[in-house]
Parts: C-alpha cells; structure tokens; sequence
C-alpha cells in the first residue's frame, strides 16, 4: 500500500482509518497463514513492522481504534477481577477410562443406548488429551466478542483480552462461517517454552511454575494481558458450543472447518473404525509420548458422527458420547515422614501421609492421601517407611505400596485415632462404612472451616478473594463461623477489623465485600450444593433443585420426609438416582436444629433463585413427572429418560401420586399395577411417541 510509505505524522484522518482497515486484514491473513497453513508469507520482523505501523496509528488517532484492531492482543490496563460470563452451552467435563477393558464398556454402553447390534460399527475420533486449560471462544458474524475459561462448566472468567494475545485464536474467521459459534479448545505452554519460562522466572526472582499446565493457566489468568501477551502460550481446538447458522455430520467434518477457519487442530487426531484401532491409537500415543512437545495424559475418544451425539446426549455433567482414557500414573519413591489426620466438612477422618518431596512426572509431591484406616492397614503404611507413590490419574498423589524390605527396625503398626484431632469428640465408624467420622458435628472447628471452604468454593457460591487460607484465618480471629456471617460481616465491622492485617490493603477489602455482594443472588442448585450436605454433589443438587423448584418447597418436603410413611418420602426416593441412603442423608440435615438455624440465617442475606428448567416451550410433557416401566421396542431406557429430561420432565423410578404419565411397554410389572390403582394416566410406547412427537 503506497500510504504505508507516508509518515504517520503525516497521514490524515481519512488515510489513517483505510490503513488500519488494511492493517487489521493483513495481519490477521499472516495469523492464518502461520497457524493454520504452517506456511508464513512473512518474515517475522516484517510482520512486527505492521503491528507497530497499526499501534503507531491508533496512538495519533485513538478515535480510529477499529474493532477488530491487532492491538486488542494485549488488551487494556490491568483489571481488578474477572468478570463472570454464563456458558450458553455447558462446558462438560469427560468421563474416564482407565483400562481396555473400560473403553469396551464405554463402547457396550452406548450400543446399548442407540440399541445397536455387537456388530454395528460405530466410526469414533481419537485425540490426545492435552493437559492444559479448557476455554471457549465466541465469535459473532466472525468476530471474536468474548472467551471464557470452564470454570465450574456452567460459569467461567471472563478472559477476552487474554485470549486475543494468542496467536493460535484468530481475531476473525475467514471464509463460510456461521453465525453464530463457540470454539472450545486448550490452551497449553510447550514443555521447551515451560523450561525456558521457569529459568528466566528464576533468574529475577520471580515464580516458579511446578508443570507446564499450571505455567499456561497462571499465564492466562494474569489480571495484566500484556503479561500474558509476554508467556509463550499455544492452544488446539476440538469442539463446539452454541452454534446458529452451521452443521456437521460429523466431527470430523467440524475439524475441518476449524482447520479452514484458521484454527489449529492436534496433527495427532484419527479416525477410528473399531475398538482394536481404538486401542492400537492409545498405546501409538502412548509410546511417543514422552517425546511429545507438549504434555497429554490420554486420548478423547468422540462418536464421529453428530446425529448420534445428539441422541446420546449427557448424564450430569459429562457426555454419553466421549470419553477420555488416561495412561497409567507415573511413580517414584520416597520415605513417608509423618502420618496426618484431616477432618472434612461431613466429619470423615481422612489419613494423609506427609513425604520427603520427591519429583513424579514432572511435579514435586510431598504429600499422598492414604484413602482411609483399612487401607492403611491392609498396605502396613508404617511411619519412617520407603513407600512408592504415583499421581493418580496423573493428578492425585497417593501411596502405591510401602517397601518392607527397607522399613527401619523399631518400626511399630500406625494406630488410626479414635477420638477427632480438632475437637477430641469420639471418631465412630458405622457398621458397613469404611470411613471413622468425628461425632463432634459444627461443634467441631475442622468441620465448621471445611464447610465454610465448601460454601465459596467455585461451584458453589464462588466468591473471590476467599481462599483457604483467608477461611482459616478469619475463622480463628472469630470474624466468621457460619455462612451468613460472610453476607453480614461488613455490618458487623468487618471493614476496620480487616484495615492493616497482612495482606488486606483497602483495594483488596473493597474487592472482598464487591465480591460478597455479586453473590448475595444464587441458583437455586448450586445453593445445594454449597450447603455441604453429605452425598450430594452437584448432579444430584441439580436433580432436587429440578424435582422441586423452589427453595421454600425443597425445605418444606425435607421436613415432611422425616416421617417414613408419608408421600414426601415416597416422592423424595422416587427422583431418578436418589436412593434411601442419600435421602436419610437429605432428611436427617433438615433434622438437625443448628442446620435450620443456618438456613433461615442465609435467607435473610441472599436471594435463592427458583430453578430455571429448560425452554421446553411446545413440550407435552414439560413439568410432568414420567415413569417408565416394561421393555421398550423402539429406543433404550436411557435414551427414553434422558428424552423425558431434555423436554422438561421429571423422570421417576417409582410411581406416587404426584406422577403424572406412566409409558408401559411389553412385560410391565408392579409400577403398572400401581398406576391403575393410583389412577395415574398409562400410555403405550407407541402413544408416547405421539404424544411427544417423535
């Protein structure tokens, strides 16, 4: 361009806004050229000569900043937090494998879903599982507008101004595109750039990172992007979100179009055809692993094709579809030093074996959990001994065996405690459970921190600036001892009591009770989740939040299943995957008066949101509550309940008077006969399908 040749203290306003409308197509072009053709037109300082031009111009005409100006690549001045940004489509973790034999059942199960014959091949896609941090990128018309990392799959930060200094991400994308789409792939540090990181960190003093994934994830979650824009970040991309205007047949099909658009894609993805070239691709992988350039620790596989995939569907939070296989944990051997008792929130006394820090795959571990006392016992976990630990699924350390052959001569058996460590009440092991629980209750101060911890943690109520440490310390100055506190500790003088203890200058205390307000609204799942109750994760918080609504009709069922004999019992064991022990679990939290006592303290501090079902407009069954009972001919049970749930029903195992349809195919037994004595409405398989319109 012959205006490229002008001074920029030349150039008028006309000129300069055509420029940088060049500017930003070149450079993204270089982008695609680079990371997707593997093939620069440029050399690299040509192609820094263009964004300095860009920065030049935009800096003599800040009015004129395009965009999708390549500037925004290092984003604006740091930030005091991350924003939150709702997934329009979940982000769902993976289950795992772990041997062959786990990958054949994944694969029985879902013929068994679809209903497919042992014969029927079903195509898969085999990628290596990159050990990184997951982000999803959404782009508009082509734009990028916001990326976003996983966090607890419904909800992430807010990282746009990061993302866009990773050259891997395009600003905009090229050629067919839909509307509307969310890229979801990992960003990843190479292991030749960890090193070089770590040893520049340690040249001025500064941290030093433990593995590569905690290098890229401290990296983009820096507050400063031009941080950021400074860490030597890459990223592969894998998956969809919400998309409008596109579709595949299958994913292969969809890597295509992100290899066009310019994303990368892992050169090490197949197609598979059967369960032995599944199996022949993990262990390939497996053997090149270690020469990789980056980490992984399995392979994905995905149903190729995206018919199926929808029919599939999810189960909590994971697809039915995927599935990861993890390689086996790497071990090393070390001298445990001293054993240690925690208490949890739900009083389990849990061991954990403190060790001379030794190196395991490239993390430095100084401390293994050691399960429970049986499993102490039935492996002879001695104190002073040599014992072999290995990363669990290449994330939990734990103690493999304990190498008698060394162990010192006045050795002596580890005598598990009967009494808790925190509180000295009797620690009391139920007949059938493996684990030893302190009696002590919230009276306890092991079990009041850990709940509190449990309460702001991410996938709770998710409030900043409460780390463990700040739970800790602010417990033991008095300053919170049950979750309302933290809503009223600002009233309650927590501003001055904060003002010149360690750590808390007045930005962070502004930021801390900013936080608490952001949050004094919750869902109501994930207020279920945060009370800590035992058994129930998030899964099944969100299945009580679905089967009752709202907060006040949960509590009020709770306290009615006390009695056994009546219909809230009844109805509470009837809800799909909640059985007898998880609802005594349920009914005997509501029994306790302290636990009441902080439920109705909380409900005078936030506001617990009614349970948001799916736009389930045009549903016949949506808000009914189905059974299905007998065999049925033309779908599998799982996928006739899964079905139910994505139309807005509630799927019960047992039928009540609360159900509303029953679908009886041939072979109905007892929850037949119950309907008609009920009165509850019976359709055939067949009328169901009608009735729903499939």
């Amino acid at each position: 361009m012959s205006l490229r040749k002008t001074a920029v203290a030349d150039l008028t306003e006309k000129q300069a806004a055509s420029e940088l409308k060049v500017l930003a197509t070149e450079i993204a072009l270089h982008d695609a050229a680079y990371h997707r053709d593997d093939a620069p037109t440029i050399t690299d300082a040509a192609y820094d000569a263009l964004r300095k031009r860009n920065d030049a111009i935009e800096a003599r005409f800040p009015k004129l900043k395009r965009a999708d100006s390549p500037s925004k690549a290092v984003g604006a001045a740091p930030a005091t937090g991350f924003k939150k940004v709702q997934h329009t489509v979940p982000m769902l973790s993976l289950g795992n494998a772990f041997s062959d034999e786990d990958v054949a059942d994944f694969m029985d199960r879902i013929r068994r879903f679809l209903d497919l014959d042992a014969e029927e091949q079903i195509e898969m896609i085999a990628e290596p599982k990159i050990d990184g941090l997951s982000f999803s990128a959404r782009y508009e018309n082509g734009q990028l507008v916001v990326a976003a990392t996983r966090g607890d799959g419904s909800e992430g930060e807010d990282i746009t101004a990061n993302i866009r200094t990773i050259k891997a991400v395009p600003d905009f994308l090229m050629g067919d595109v839909p509307k509307l789409i969310e890229i979801r792939g990992e960003v990843y540090m190479t292991k030749a750039d960890f090193a070089a990181l770590n040893a520049a960190q340690e040249a001025k003093g500064g941290k030093i990172f433990a593995n590569p994934r905690n290098a890229a994830a401290g990296s983009l979650r820096q507050l400063d992007p031009k941080i950021t824009a400074e860490r030597p970040l890459k990223a592969f991309t894998y998956a969809y979100g919400e998309v409008k205007g596109m579709e595949w047949k299958t994913q292969w099909d969809f890597l295509q179009s992100l290899k066009a658009w310019g994303f990368p894609i892992n050169p090490r993805t197949k197609v598979c055809k059967t369960l032995d070239a599944m199996l022949k691709e993990y262990r390939k992988l497996g053997e090149d692993r270690a020469g990789l350039p980056y980490d992984i620790d399995g392979i994905v596989y995905k149903v190729n094709r995206v018919d199926l995939q929808k029919r599939l569907g999810f189960v909590s939070r994971a697809p039915r579809w995927a599935t990861a296989y993890k390689y086996s944990a790497e071990q090393a051997e070390t001298v445990v030093e001293n054993i240690e008792v925690q208490v949890g929130r739900t009083g389990t006394l849990t061991p954990v074996a403190r060790l001379k820090p030794v190196n395991v795959g490239g993390v430095v571990v100084s401390n293994a959990t050691l399960h429970n006392e049986d499993e102490i016992a039935r492996k002879d976990i001695r104190i002073g001994d040599s014992v072999i630990i290995q990363r669990a699924g290449d994330v939990i350390p734990q103690v493999v065996e304990s190498l008698t052959a060394k162990r010192p001569k006045d050795s002596k058996p580890y005598k598990f405690p009967t009494k808790c460590p925190a509180c000295g009440s009797h620690a009391i092991r139920e007949e059938g459970e493996v684990a030893r629980r302190c009696t002590g209750g919230l009276m306890c101060p092991a079990q009041s921190v850990e709940r509190l911890k449990h309460f702001v943690s991410r996938n709770a109520f998710d409030i900043e600036g409460f780390g463990e440490k700040n739970i800790e310390a602010f417990f033991e100055d008095d300053l919170i001892e049950s979750p309302a506190d933290l809503f009223t500790l600002e009233k309650r003088g927590g501003r001055p009591k904060l003002k010149g203890r360690e750590g808390w200058a007045e930005k962070s205390i502004d930021n801390l009770f900013a936080a608490i307000e952001r949050r004094r609204t919750i869902s109501l799942e994930r207020f279920i989740y945060a009370l800590g109750i035992r058994q129930v994760g998030q899964a099944t918080a969100r299945l009580l939040a679905h089967a009752y609504g709202s907060f006040d009709a949960w509590r009020k069922a709770m306290l009615a299943a006390k009695d056994k004999d009546s219909d809230a019992w009844t109805e509470l064991n009837a809800i799909e995957q909640i059985g007898e022990s998880m609802a005594d679990d349920l009914v005997g939290f509501f029994a306790e008066r302290h636990n009441r006592d902080i439920l109705d303290s909380l409900a005078k501090e936030i506001t617990i949101e009614d349970f948001v079902a799916p736009d389930t407009s045009g549903s016949a069954i949506a808000g009914k509550t189905v059974v299905f009972t007998g065999n049925l001919e033309s779908m599998s049970r799982g996928e006739a309940k899964a079905g139910a749930q994505a139309l807005g029903a509630k799927v019960a195992g047992s039928v009540s008077k609360k159900t509303d349809l029953v679908v009886a195919g041939p072979g109905a037994g007892s929850k037949l006969k119950e309907a008609e004595a009920l009165g509850v409405k019976v359709v055939t398989e067949e009328e169901y399908l009608k009735l729903i319109g499939a």
